[in-house]
């Protein structure tokens, strides 16, 4: 398989209702140029104007502890063997909410019982696996999540690990091209 970009990105100079979704899109004062996603998603501006609140939501105003949150976004992505999304995170979000190299490097290459994750955290990989593997979550799962999620973070612990396979799943199709500062996966 190539690694060539099957849809290339829109590159510079956007038009200005463009460059302003992809404002959007970035944390404010971002010093980095809009992500290769990002540029690739500006392409059907109907769809971007609409990703984004969704994403936004999960990702900056969500009910989930960011920790918690980043663990289902790393997983999902390792699962869906998304490097590129995984590795921004793991640059940028993961370290910001206090997740370890070997707890980053865990979800890729580690198993829900993995040594570098606490019970709640073996929890959370397990509701990635779950849903990944068959696209629901078992009733004993359910229970250990219930008893530590109220119903509502519950959901969207559900509507990350699918809004993050679907990232995934353009990226992978699209074959986005990874950012050069951004992660790999570990070996």
């Amino acid at each position: 398989m190539s690694d060539t970009a099957r849809i290339a990105p829109l590159s510079p100079p956007y038009a200005p209702e463009i460059e302003a979704q992809l404002l959007k899109w970035m944390p404010p004062g971002s010093a980095i140029e809009p992500l290769a996603l990002f540029r690739t998603l500006a392409l059907h501006d109907d769809l971007f104007g609409r990703m984004r609140p969704l994403g936004a939501g999960i990702l900056g105003h969500g009910r989930v502890p960011p920790r918690d949150r980043e663990i289902v976004i790393l997983r999902t992505c390792a699962r869906a063997n998304a490097e590129y999304e995984w590795g921004i995170h793991a640059v940028i979000q993961a370290p910001e909410v206090g997740l370890t190299a070997e707890q980053i490097d865990a979800t890729v290459i580690g198993k829900p019982d993995d040594p570098a994750w606490s019970a709640d955290d073996t929890v959370l990989v397990r509701l990635v696996d779950e849903i990944h593997d068959t696209a629901t979550v078992s009733d004993g799962l359910w229970t250990e999540l219930s008893a530590r999620y109220p119903d509502d973070q519950i959901l969207e612990l559900i509507t990350a690990t699918g809004w993050y396979r679907l990232l995934s799943t353009v990226i992978n199709t699209a074959r986005i091209e990874h950012e050069t500062w951004a992660r790999r996966f570990p070996a």
